[in-house]
């Protein structure tokens, strides 16, 4: 029977997923529905589901990211186009609630047009890496990239921590206290930019520029506020998975037997789980699989570049703006360097809700979820680095079933 088949593959597929070896008389699933499964089988089915997925850990680096006051003003803040250099551009214009919180375009678009592709932002707050590379090491500090990036946001953080002072200032006393003196400032400044915007943030004192460091910090550690509350959403492969080892009756038809065929390949054949692992079914690591350079876009070397930035970004957890205690920041402390396995390679995307997002890949290489698979399944050498993918040899009803398997995601 077809979910007998499925309960036999789960068992498999989950012992794979976490690295555990089941005790082999625990490997011989019931032969009905109405009977019951093991409890270990049952313990491994939970791992996978997205209910097994748990709290968001806890982010010490930023005192607020479990403030109610806090994920409200960050709303706010996600939403607000004043904050960007012509008025028109907020976090949301590219994160779009109704698509996975991202926007579908091959390359972000902003007040310019970005070289990468826009990330989604569900699940967001189990990551220990931010943007494809890498280069931010917390939710709070990626929220600040985009405000001064030229072709998102295109502000300035003496321009952001003056508007936020003339616009939100009862809203952020509520959740940060009293502001720092903020009193003497240009209208524009931060050590990147215009020449004009850098003369000035020069021309600033210490405390001027500490000060507005450490309100520019609480921007972005509001909006991380309320990005932790963006969870990712049940799909028909967890009310299978849910169903099949009895926790929920009446769904074990969610899948066809094409998927579950495509997700035995998922767990087997294609190694799909070596990297797509757990209840977000990413590992939260950087790959090198060979995907191709976009014409026209400047070199992209992809993590091996984010190390001397995130290393380098007053921002990061070791920062002085960062609430991590002495101890913390196990991540940034004992990072891998080896050029070897990080040249070109990019962040492991979370496939839940992976059908709402076309393009795929770093800078959207990829239309369909079918020339993805085909891109796997031949394993083409890298242009720069060595790709860890090896040819799969799936043939075309192999390849038709894994896609299948991944639209039901």
């Amino acid at each position: 029977m077809m979910w007998r088949r499925g309960a036999i593959l789960l068992a498999c597929l989950l012992v794979t997923a976490q690295g555990l070896r089941a005790d082999p008389a625990d490997e011989v699933l019931p032969a009905g529905p109405d009977d019951g499964f093991t409890q270990d089988a049952a313990d491994l089915a939970s791992r996978l589901v997205i209910n097994s997925l748990g709290l968001a850990p806890d982010d010490p680096s930023n005192r607020v990211y479990d403030d109610p006051k806090a994920a409200v003003f960050g709303e706010a803040l996600f939403h607000d186009a004043r904050m960007s250099a012509t008025g028109t551009v907020s976090c949301a214009s590219c994160h779009m609630a109704g698509i996975g919180f991202q926007d579908g375009l091959p390359l972000g678009q902003g007040i310019g047009t970005a070289n990468r592709r826009t990330m989604p932002l569900e699940g967001v707050a189990w990551n220990a890496w931010f943007f494809w590379d890498g280069r931010k090491d917390s939710l709070w500090s990626q929220a600040l990239g985009p405000l001064e990036n030229p072709v998102e946001h295109g502000s300035n953080r003496v321009r952001l921590v003056r508007f936020l002072q003339e616009t939100y200032a009862d809203d952020y006393r509520a959740v940060f206290g009293a502001f720092p003196d903020l009193s003497g400032l240009p209208e524009d400044g931060a050590p990147t930019g215009d020449a004009a915007t850098r003369r000035n943030w020069e021309a600033l004192t210490d405390a001027q520029r500490h000060a507005v460091n450490t309100v520019f910090a609480d921007i972005g550690k509001a909006i991380a506020a309320y990005e932790r509350q963006l969870k990712p959403k049940e799909t028909r492969l967890d009310f299978y998975l849910r169903a099949t080892f009895g926790a929920m009756e009446g769904a074990r038809d969610q899948l066809s037997e094409e998927e579950i065929a495509g997700l035995e390949i998922f767990a087997g054949k294609g190694r799909c789980i070596s990297c797509h692992q757990g209840p977000r079914m990413t590992d939260g690591f950087f790959h090198n699989t060979g995907v191709p350079p976009v014409a026209g876009l400047p070199p992209d070397n992809g993590r091996l570049d984010a190390i001397a930035l995130v290393e380098a970004d007053p921002f990061n957890c070791l920062g002085p703006y960062s609430d991590a205690p002495a101890g913390s920041c196990e991540e940034l402390r004992f990072l891998q360097r080896d050029p070897k396995a990080l040249a070109r390679a990019f962040k492991t995307p979370s496939l839940r809700g992976v059908s709402l997002r076309p393009p795929y890949m770093h800078a959207g290489q990829f239309g369909t979820l079918e020339e993805v698979v085909r891109h796997y399944n031949a394993a083409p050498k890298a242009a720069v680095g060595t790709s860890e993918l090896r040819p799969l040899d799936l043939d075309e009803a192999e390849i038709k079933a894994l896609v299948a398997l991944l639209e039901a995601l």
